[in-house]
């Protein structure tokens, strides 16, 4: 029975919607803009997610980077720019000293480089010297060619290892393995490409290129820098004792007095999970501002709409009660309507979203490659919840308008023109 009453309550909805098409329309856009809110920060969201996923891998979850600076910010800039640089002697000692970690290698970094190859010049690359025991840290992924070896590292060969962004700026249409560049008046062969990581938040790092260390002091020179080191701990597990051993070697090696305060960062993945939680917390806050905002005026019109069904349709529902309807049946019946008009806005707005969603995951990229975390495709939990919120707002927009309308009285229903 309620079956019925159901069916013949969203077939009433339907004739009624169809009779003031454009009255129904502007109802529901209301919804449409509220449920549009719901789905296309979920989207983001879900995006976000990826992306720093994609950047911990990046950085490697099993990594720490012993550095002079904060990675992560929150300490004092001051403070942290007084430390003393870390030199590699200090680098070379702490590998010496560290039993704990699989893999350790220093960093030296040269911001700015510019290469030249065929008569042209490329700038604002980052060139780094490291030993060849850095393809073994997920920074060090080669997509073609190899990694200096062991010999060309300690020899000082002028062999390098180019990122994917230089790669494309300086051989769009070749592959620059076994090709010869020119940095800082000498010539370097490119025995491998590395693989392309970069995403929105660290898309820096693939615009770099790896010499060896030696090769690296004879080009760009020794003194004056603060190297980081590369720590890589072996497998998660193992952090927290990777990283106690580091803080605690490290401080021998930079004669740190007991008591005194680390003149140095060990930065990790970890380090960005708080400034994440924030951005992500924000953006929840305004989506969902935004979200209830648009439902509440999406309610309200759906409310005043479904108020002058009920006036409009007085004389019937007293027909309907003076030939035995039941006030369930009444109230059924407006419920239901006001849940067709958000319904019917819901799939307007899984249209909407579901085409702007796969535009934007697909050409956005092609303008800028790190912008790769976007689906596009809807998460099918979305659509799930943003039916489910559809129906409860219009139940809600609906609830009173169809209390009215079932308790009306049918004599005076009838009387009513």
């Amino acid at each position: 029975m309620l079956l019925l009453e159901i069916k013949e309550s969203i077939k009433i909805a339907f004739e009624s919607m169809k009779s003031a098409k454009l009255r129904s329309g502007l109802a529901s856009l209301g919804v449409v803009i509220g449920i549009s809110f719901v789905i296309i920060m979920g989207w983001i969201l879900a995006g976000l997610d990826k992306a720093v996923e994609d950047t911990f891998n990046i950085i490697g979850k099993d990594m720490l980077y012993v550095d002079k600076w904060d990675w992560a910010g929150g300490k004092n800039w001051k403070e942290v720019q007084a430390r003393k640089n870390i030199t590699y002697e200090q680098a070379l000692r702490f590998k010496e000293l560290i039993r704990s970690a699989e893999v350790v290698v220093p960093n030296a970094r040269y911001w700015g480089g510019t290469v030249k190859y065929a008569g042209e010049t490329y700038s604002g690359i980052s060139i780094e010297g490291v030993t060849y025991e850095y393809a073994k840290t997920p920074m060090g992924n080669i997509e073609r060619g190899r990694f200096f070896s062991e010999f060309e590292d300690r020899n000082g060969e002028n062999v390098c290892v180019i990122g994917s962004i230089p790669a494309a700026r300086i051989f769009p249409d070749s592959n620059g393995i076994g090709k010869t560049i020119k940095i800082n008046g000498r010539n370097f062969l490119i025995v491998g490409q590395i693989t392309k990581q970069g995403t929105m938040m660290l898309d820096f790092v693939d615009n770099v290129i790896y010499f060896p260390m030696k090769s690296f002091f004879s080009t760009f020179g020794y003194t004056n820098r603060s190297f980081t080191i590369c720590v890589k701990a072996g497998s998660i597990s193992a952090m927290d004792e990777v990283r106690a051993e580091t803080e605690g070697v490290m401080r021998t090696v930079r004669n740190i007095p007991p008591g005194k305060e680390n003149d140095f960062s060990i930065n990790e993945s970890q380090a960005f999970e708080k400034s994440f939680v924030t951005i992500r917390a924000a953006v929840w806050g305004i989506g969902i501002g935004m979200t209830f905002l648009s439902f509440l005026v999406g309610m309200i019109g759906i409310m005043n709409i479904m108020f002058v069904s009920v006036t409009e349709r007085t004389k019937e529902i007293g027909i309907r009660k003076a030939v035995g309807a039941k006030k369930r049946s009444i109230l059924y019946q407006f419920l239901v309507e006001a849940a067709v008009l958000c319904m019917i806005g819901a799939i307007t707005s899984f249209v909407f979203c579901s085409v702007l969603v796969y535009l934007v995951a697909t050409y956005l990229p092609q303008w800028n490659d790190s912008i790769n975390f976007l689906s596009p495709v809807i998460p099918l939990n979305l659509l799930i919840i943003a039916t489910i919120v559809s129906i409860i707002v219009g139940v809600l927009a609906g609830l009173i308008p169809a209390m009215r309308a079932a308790n009306l009285d049918p004599i005076e229903a009838l009387r009513y023109e």
